[in-house]
């Protein structure tokens, strides 16, 4: 037990550690029970401080102390008052102790450069250790790091501390100007490599472990023109490349390899005299992450179409999906396959984000689950929750990634979710704040780049009306028919296994430079001009029908058309597969049309109250419909909502009371049918190609008739007919239709 814990035991605790590692207890020493006046905190040597603001003296506090058991020797670690004799078995040094001779002796250093550094000898807990101090940009000391073992245990690896409060940064920050005038520096791990490259003269910066590299400190190296990292040939050295390689440095990042030496401390200690040499051919070998990535990413790419080619030429990729999850998520087709076409939208410069609504037992986590499996994780961060500023300060790459939160409430916080809307409509999160640093407060920017997708599943049936009108709404069905599906897909003791490396190695293709997620869809204009511009909302989700467009071409790239440019030609078709997906979500989302579950409970509700001319009960509702009153609420609430309904009860603790309240609007079509965008397409084409023609008018004595089968048509002398379609209607002073093309 640490001496401070064993101090804390015999004391009233009130509150601690704070951010200096302070905690604040009754004095024992005084009558203190109204007022914590006793301070007690860890020195870097694993002291204890004891400080009474009441004016106690240290001696009074252990007197009193010592009749609990503790005394002064217990104060120091190991029993070290620091009254050493020199006869002390205490004094002399272990066999192994690390001491700033014994360092510089088995890295092969000089003393001297090392105390130049700022390097000295301490004890730690006891220990004898070497103090290793941080400087920042300025020269002020940041943080310490102390050293107590030259080598590595046999029980891990236990060499290094911080000291309390230390906030772990890059070393060697205060010799960033050398730099930055050199135009490179060797990125390497520890501080050991460092010293061994500053004593040749070389320009290095120090990560205090290979797994402790932060993105922001990327800041730090913008002057410097080229990064040349060293990697170790271990498992450590692969995670230090690899988060190097997702950091903002990679641009400007180099691989190198030593030859014949674990680390630059090794290539120094097999000869000073060649080092210089051997590392400058080190460095003439280095490859750079440009190289690395394109050539990892050709391979990838081949390796990936040769597993999916077959999947990525089929002509409906959606509806071989719908067969392969089918038997998992019984009657949940189109929301599956919605799912599947958003997480292909990551790809895109704007995803289109979804909120999977239902009852709680639903099943809109399980679907989602099932949906993801098909994806590489690359594709999505899944959570639960996280804590408000976890999205600003977290290192996980969200760029052309989906951010999953498995119940919308794990992103309740105001602050968390003003994030994610950033993110969702900026493509980007920067993020300013004020940091305490040694010079005082300094304000300090994160960014983090997109674009991002989010996907949320919730039992609400609305949500934060910022986040709603960012988000398509999925609902799960909860009708006792799809109970029944559900119920016998999970009886079902023979389950074929699906086979998900072709679609995962679709999803890996389609992210590869061998694919292309530009699209062009030569009908959007013509589509544009069909909607009815009836709600605000509509320039949000006619967005993300063009991208859910864009989506389904990229997904099936592979077998579509591509223009001058590289683009993938989104076809008819494309639209077809996203319209029969979205076109209710659409007219919904403004209100335009109800869903039939409302309707229905719409309805009922007005011939029950007709009928009994009085107010109906949800459970009256559930009764009619034949559903349980969880769904049925559900169905109410939503009617509430948009108000359709009304409810005369204000006691929220007692049955509703429902009444009709507005009426139910007509079904208006914001999508158009693919149909009539066909016909609208050909109309156009026709008057482009008759663009400057002067067509003479008809004669006067011409009649409009109806030809069966086919639309209003006008007969000429020459027989042409002019389709309903193709032309504007206007009335005739003679009452007579006249059709314009």
């Amino acid at each position: 037990m640490k001496p401070v814990e064993r101090v804390l035991e015999k004391l009233e605790v009130v509150a601690g550690p704070d951010g200096k590692g302070e905690y604040l207890a009754f004095c024992p020493a005084h009558d203190d029970k109204k007022t914590p006046n006793l301070r007690v905190r860890e020195a870097e040597d694993g002291r204890v401080l004891l400080r009474c603001f009441a004016g106690c003296g240290q001696g009074e506090v252990l007197t009193v102390l010592a009749e609990k058991g503790i005394g002064k020797a217990d104060l120091f670690a190991g029993g070290d008052t620091g009254e050493r004799g020199e006869g002390d078995a205490t004094s002399r040094d272990h066999a192994h102790a690390c001491t700033l001779a014994a360092y510089a002796e088995a890295k092969g250093l000089p003393v001297a450069l090392l105390q130049d550094l700022g390097l000295s000898d301490t004890h730690y807990m006891g220990r004898r250790a070497v103090r290793i101090p941080y400087l920042d940009e300025e020269g002020s000391e940041a943080a310490v790091r102390f050293r107590l073992a030259l080598e590595k245990s046999s029980g891990g690896d236990d060499r290094f501390r911080w000291r309390q409060g230390s906030k772990p940064s890059l070393y060697g920050l205060w010799r960033l100007e050398g730099m930055c005038s050199s135009g490179y520096a060797f990125l390497v791990e520890g501080e050991s490599d460092c010293h061994t490259l500053w004593h040749h003269g070389f320009p290095a910066l120090g990560v205090p472990g290979a797994a402790t590299w932060r993105n922001e400190w990327a800041g730090h190296l913008e002057g410097v023109e080229r990064i040349y990292a060293v990697v170790e040939p271990d498992g450590g050295g692969e995670a230090f490349w690899e988060r190097l390689a997702a950091s903002p440095l990679r641009e400007k990042l180099y691989r190198v390899q030593l030859d014949g030496a674990k680390d630059v401390s090794e290539l120094h200690l097999q000869g000073p005299e060649r080092f210089a040499e051997r590392l400058e051919e080190a460095r003439n070998r280095a490859v750079a992450w440009l190289d690395l990535a394109e050539s990892e990413a050709r391979e990838t790419a081949r390796e990936a179409w040769v597993a999916c080619e077959q999947l990525a030429l089929a002509p409906d990729i959606l509806a071989l999906f719908a067969g392969e999850i089918g038997h998992r998520v019984a009657g949940e087709a189109r929301t599956a396959k919605l799912l599947y076409l958003a997480l292909t939208s990551r790809l895109l410069e704007k995803p289109v984000s979804v909120a999977v609504k239902g009852p709680s037992s639903g099943g809109k986590t399980y679907l989602t689950e099932q949906v993801l499996s098909f994806f590489p994780e690359s594709a999505y961060h899944a959570l639960t929750a996280m804590s408000e500023k976890a999205l600003a300060y977290s290192e996980e790459p969200i760029k052309h990634r989906f951010l999953v939160f498995f119940e919308a409430e794990g992103m309740a916080s105001d602050f968390a979710t003003y994030l994610i809307r950033s993110l969702l409509s900026e493509g980007r999160l920067r993020y300013e704040f004020v940091e305490k640093t040694a010079e005082g407060l300094k304000v300090r920017l994160i960014e983090r780049e997109g674009p991002t997708g989010l996907i949320v599943t919730t039992t609400a049936v609305r949500l934060h009306p910022e986040n709603e009108t960012r988000l398509l709404s999925l609902t799960v069905a909860d009708t006792q028919e799809q109970t029944r599906d559900v119920l016998d897909a999970l009886a079902e003791e023979e389950r074929e296994e699906t086979d998900r490396e072709p679609w995962l190695a679709l999803q890996e293709w389609l992210a590869s430079p061998a694919a292309s997620r530009r699209v062009t869809i030569p009908y959007a204009k013509t589509l544009a001009r069909m909607v009815p511009p009836v709600a605000v909302r509509l320039r949000r989700d006619f967005g993300a029908v063009l991208n859910l467009i864009r989506a389904h071409a990229v997904l099936h790239g592979a077998s579509r058309e591509k223009d001058e440019q590289g683009r993938v030609v989104a076809t008819l078709a494309d639209y077809a597969a996203v319209r029969a997906l979205v076109a209710d979500l659409v007219s919904e989302g403004v209100e335009t049309t109800v869903p039939e579950s409302v309707r229905g409970a719409v309805h009922v509700v007005a011939r029950l109250h007709a009928q009994k001319a009085e107010p109906v009960a949800v459970t009256q509702v559930a009764q009619e419909l034949k559903l349980d009153r969880s769904a049925a609420s559900r169905r109410v609430r939503s009617a509430k909502d948009r108000g359709y309904l009304r409810d005369l009860e204000d006691n929220p603790r007692k049955p509703s009371r429902l009444v009709p309240a507005d009426p139910l609007p007509e079904d208006l079509e914001i999508l158009p049918r693919p149909d009539a965008l066909a016909n609208a397409l050909k109309a156009c084409k026709r008057a482009d190609q008759n663009e400057g023609i002067h067509n003479p008018p008809p004669p006067a004595d011409v009649t409009i008739g109806t030809e069966e089968g086919g639309g209003i048509s006008i007969p000429s002398e020459n027989g042409a007919r002019l389709h309903a379609e193709d032309c504007s209607r206007e009335a005739a002073d003679d009452g007579r239709e006249r059709f314009t093309l």
